[in-house]
């Protein structure tokens, strides 16, 4: 992986952790070789490894993702029953 590329999709993404999960889905993607989802969505992707591919993905944009909301840790999650 390029450690150029790596850092500008960091700048994009913001957490590290993240950044993995969604590199080795899309390298994942890529690799399967079958249908729209393993083509590269950049130009110049010829001379790139599946890696490379993602993260310029990410950096143009053309792969984004939603962060989950936290969950709030003062709420209870489930309620308690009273003993009988």
């Amino acid at each position: 992986m390029n450690a150029e590329l790596t850092k500008k999709a960091l700048e994009k993404v913001g957490n590290p952790n993240i950044l993995v999960n969604l590199v080795s889905r899309r390298v994942r993607q890529l690799s399967s070789g079958s249908g729209a989802i393993s083509r590269p969505l950049v130009a110049a992707a010829e001379n790139l490894g599946a890696a490379d591919v993602a993260l310029m993905e990410i950096i143009e944009d053309k792969i984004t993702f939603d962060p989950a909301e936290p969950a709030d840790a003062g709420k209870p999650s489930a309620k308690r029953r009273k003993k009988h």
